[in-house]
């Protein structure tokens, strides 16, 4: 006779504390005490089958139909409370995920307002304390009970995007009052406003919003303050760019446009670029630069790959590497044609960040990243090389020269304003019931095409090349 698992501990707790030598001799029943004959036969409990105490089958079919009962009692009972524990427990984990949810999506809103300039730094400082409470606020996971499912992975998963959403928030908070305070307590220079091409109601206050101190700055400010940390070594040049720095006068001469002093000018001067005018010429110089030795070549088929960057993407970084490279033109100027590394450096960077709020690295597009470098070391040791033996002005000739035939209406030209004036009529004009946030302010985005096209975002400008605004 087959006893299930289930029924042991009822057959043991039935059997006998002081079983009699009938008992163990298996010549009586330990349950009932019946005595086993022809009719009704012993079946060992063990230890072994021939040792130990017997029962009868009818005595052990009732104690198996009993454990039976009890265990189905049982089930049902502990299915009853697990019922009414999960019934509990929902609204427990409903009302947490709900408390993340709500301070997560309170955390991005004031990152959108950090980052815009509707809201006084002060009122943005207050929203940061008052978003910190309501996280400090937010309890521990609660354990659910025994009987429910324990995995919490979904719990987790919203804390994780809470604590995403709280560091992104301190970061816009930080760098907008950071700026803030920068600006507040700068003088007004209305010397400025002639290159700003300033309005007569200007202040003559012009807020910084994006300052690049370089890679080690922060370093010698620390030592100011007692502090020392020592410098990070710097990347190694390639091979390339080291033959800038260091190359004998007696290699090969390379081929330069010697004429270029007499050229260049007239031809400048049909596409509007006064050569005479030096902010002029460094401007459309640094357009070159980025449309020769970043835009044009390899980037071309990483652009076009399925995981590459958007045209946004390429607009806002584009207009970045514009800024680097006409603050490294101007250093040249000074300190010679090696100041163009601190341009190369970021445009070859791999692991760089995008501007516009991008998350595109180089990195990723692993196959193109050596030709995409090589392809920048080579555009610009021409411009240091033509600057080295021609003169600081023949390479910026040079370069303007590039960027009047082939991007004459890029930001930094003398067409761009008139670029943007047809942009934002054509942008009137369209439907923009899809169009991202930063589109709303008609005002805003015309002056923001007009000094930083990357501060409406990646996105926006996407949205923008995608209906080809600009031709």
């Amino acid at each position: 006779m087959h006893i299930p698992a289930y029924a042991h501990a009822t057959i043991r707790a039935a059997l006998p504390n002081m079983p009699t030598s009938r008992h163990v001799g298996g010549l009586d029943c330990c349950l009932c005490d019946d005595s086993f004959g022809e009719d009704l036969a012993a079946i060992p409990l063990g230890p072994t089958p021939t040792s130990g105490l017997f029962g009868c089958r009818p005595c052990l079919t009732r104690s198996v139909t009993r454990a039976r009962r009890t265990r189905d009692a049982a089930r049902v009972q502990d299915a009853e409370r697990a019922r009414a524990e999960a019934a509990a427990w929902m609204p427990v984990r409903e009302r947490h995920l709900g408390r993340l949810v709500s301070v997560r999506q309170a955390a991005e809103a004031v990152a959108d307002l950090a980052r815009g300039d509707d809201t006084a730094a002060l009122r943005v400082a207050w929203l940061l304390i008052s978003l910190e409470s309501a996280y400090t606020w937010v309890p521990e996971v609660p354990e659910p009970p025994a009987s429910v499912d324990r995995e919490l992975s979904e719990l987790k998963d919203e804390a994780f995007r809470l604590d995403l959403a709280m560091i992104t928030a301190r970061e816009a908070v930080s760098e907008r009052l950071a700026y803030h305070l920068i600006n507040e307590v700068q003088p007004d220079e209305p010397e400025m406003c002639e290159e700003f091409e300033c309005p007569e109601s200007c202040s003559g206050r012009h807020d910084s919003t994006h300052i690049d101190c370089g890679p080690d700055a922060v370093f010698d400010d620390l030592v100011e303050h007692g502090i020392t940390v020592e410098k990070p070594q710097p990347e190694p040049l390639s091979s390339r760019l080291a033959s800038l720095v260091g190359r004998a006068e007696s290699e090969e001469e390379c081929s330069l446009p010697m004429d270029i002093e007499e050229q260049a000018p007239t031809v400048l001067a049909h596409f509007g670029i006064d050569a005479d005018d030096t902010d002029v010429l460094l401007n459309a110089a640094a357009v070159g630069l980025v449309s020769d030795a970043w835009r044009e070549g390899p980037l071309d088929e990483i652009h076009a790959a399925d995981d590459g960057p958007s045209d946004g993407e390429v607009f806002a970084q584009s207009v970045d590497l514009y800024r680097r490279a006409r603050a490294s033109l101007v250093a040249a100027r000074d300190d010679g044609p090696e100041a163009l590394l601190a341009f190369v450096a970021v445009a070859s960077n791999l692991d760089l960040p995008w501007a516009g709020g991008s998350r595109f690295v180089l990195r990723t597009m692993s196959e193109s990243g050596a030709e995409f470098v090589r392809h920048i070391d080579d555009r610009v040791w021409f411009t240091a090389e033509m600057m080295r033996k021609q003169g600081w002005r023949a390479g910026l000739l040079h370069r303007a020269m590039s960027a009047a035939f082939t991007a004459s209406t890029h930001f930094g030209m003398p067409g761009w304003s008139a670029a943007v004036t047809s942009a934002m009529e054509r942008l009137a004009a369209a439907d923009r019931s899809d169009a991202p946030e930063a589109l709303t302010d008609l005002a805003a985005v015309e002056a923001a095409l007009h000094e930083a096209p990357d501060r409406l975002g990646a996105d926006a400008l996407d949205w923008i090349s995608r209906r080809a605004l600009f031709g």
